[in-house]
């Protein structure tokens, strides 16, 4: 059985997980020349892939975001649709993702190279029932073209349609079942068979978006794309997170986090930490730093605050922890009012984290690394004044917590819950989300 492990260090140990030598990431999607595809042809040669990423009420958000986010940097042209009446959809775990087209408006006259479900209950049986989705992921199959799903929507979509008929698939542990009696059902974490790709749930779906890549794309593009992700070495094992300083993180029944977002923030790691604190029973405020609940995310998936940031200042918080993405970070550094609580939380030995770039954007320049222990997203650890321990993937000292990238955040949200809940409460949400086998 994989666990979740503390180690609790003295400030003069320095352990190391693994060093990555990585590239500085960018915010907005990569452009490709329109040249003709060939199976060999490296991504820098051939023209954007058409993909659709179809989003109901119930979706399960980070399963979605991942997916787009990840498809988004390879160059992907990436639809958001709703199949809802409204371009805006309730995910699972309160969050609210406001798609770019309602399904109909998007299928009339665009061919896609890929249709990619993500999973969520009650989510994947509002795509099932969707009648313009099933008809055009027919299509997509009849076509010969590609097409993928995670977590429930394997068994309650795909398999539903007659689509997994003499394939391999694979879905989320609880529909296996049901999927046998539409495919042949393998425990894979990420399973191929011909045009078809199916994964297993939250854990699995990084995987399952670079194998995406990879399908449209070639090798070469998907190791470009994973690199910058700090992905886990060995996905499903064991992992550690690295703790000094020791101290507990205390709070009155369930803890009240604030996780500010702004234009530019990296949609995965912000829905990540959200998705799983709440599902730990935290009392999550999402608030905007922007003007509007809207922000743009650094790979344009729309997110929606529950409310202005202005307004969550009113609260008092457990913990304030901070998203990356470059635009996102430059945000909060400029933003008096978040800076101000952070100080006042470090004031007040209560905790607060950050990761990606938002550890060397926002908490070095205004003082709130001094004397930690700390890390950051490898291309920005040259910032940090004490680089020690920038090699770990989650740092936790006293009362703060940093972690490294997209790859690192279910970790880094982990890690927040272990400290909250108790090791127990950590390992039962890794295995339920499929982080370890």
């Amino acid at each position: 059985m994989a666990l979740l492990q503390l180690r609790h260090l003295t400030p003069h140990s320095l352990p190391l997980s693994f060093t990555s030598k990585l590239h500085h990431f960018r915010c907005s999607p990569l452009k490709f020349p329109r040249v003709s595809f060939s199976a060999s042809a490296s991504a820098s040669t051939t023209m954007a892939k058409q993909v659709l990423v179809p989003i109901a009420n119930g979706t399960e958000p980070m399963e979605a975001v991942i997916t787009i986010d990840v498809l988004r940097r390879s160059g992907a042209d990436v639809t958001v649709a709703s199949v809802e009446k409204e371009l805006r959809v309730d995910a699972c775990h309160g969050v609210k993702i406001d798609a770019d087209a309602l399904i109909a408006d998007c299928t009339k006259d665009t061919v896609f190279d890929l249709i990619a479900l993500p999973g969520g209950m009650p989510g994947a049986t509002n795509l099932k029932n969707c009648g313009v989705l099933e008809t055009v992921a027919k299509k997509q199959a009849e076509d010969g073209r590609f097409y993928a799903a995670v977590c429930a929507s394997p068994a309650v979509a795909l398999g539903s349609w007659g689509l997994l008929k003499g394939l391999k698939a694979t879905c989320y542990p609880s529909f296996m079942e049901q999927l046998t009696s539409c495919a042949t059902a393998v425990e894979s974490r990420v399973q191929q068979d011909g045009n078809v790709v199916t994964s297993r749930g939250p854990g699995t779906t990084m995987e399952f978006a670079v194998t995406l890549v990879e399908l449209l794309y070639g090798k070469e593009k998907a190791n470009e794309v994973s690199g910058p992700l700090v992905m886990r070495p060995k996905h499903g094992d064991e992992y550690t997170i690295t703790e000094i300083n020791p101290v507990d993180w205390k709070c009155n029944n369930n803890p009240q986090i604030l996780v500010p977002i702004a234009d530019g923030s990296e949609e995965m790691e912000a829905v990540m930490i959200i998705d799983i604190l709440r599902r730990a029973k935290a009392n999550v405020v999402v608030a905007s730093v922007g003007d509007s609940l809207e922000i743009l995310a650094s790979r344009k998936v729309k997110l929606v605050a529950d409310m202005l940031l202005d307004e969550a200042a009113r609260l008092s918080y457990d913990l304030i922890v901070l998203p990356g993405g470059l635009g996102g970070a430059q945000a909060f550094a400029s933003s008096d009012k978040l800076v101000n609580l952070l100080k006042k939380q470090a004031e007040s030995n209560k905790p607060y984290g950050a990761i990606c770039a938002s550890p060397a954007l926002v908490l070095e320049p205004h003082g709130l690394l001094k004397g930690k222990k700390a890390t950051a997203f490898p291309a920005m650890c040259n910032k940090l004044s004490d680089q020690s321990f920038i090699d770990n993937r989650v740092v936790v000292d006293g009362n703060l917590i940093t972690s490294r990238g997209p790859g690192t955040s279910m970790e880094f949200s982990l890690g927040i819950v272990e400290k909250f809940f108790g090791r127990q409460k950590a390992l039962e949400l890794a295995k339920v989300m499929l982080v370890v086998n």
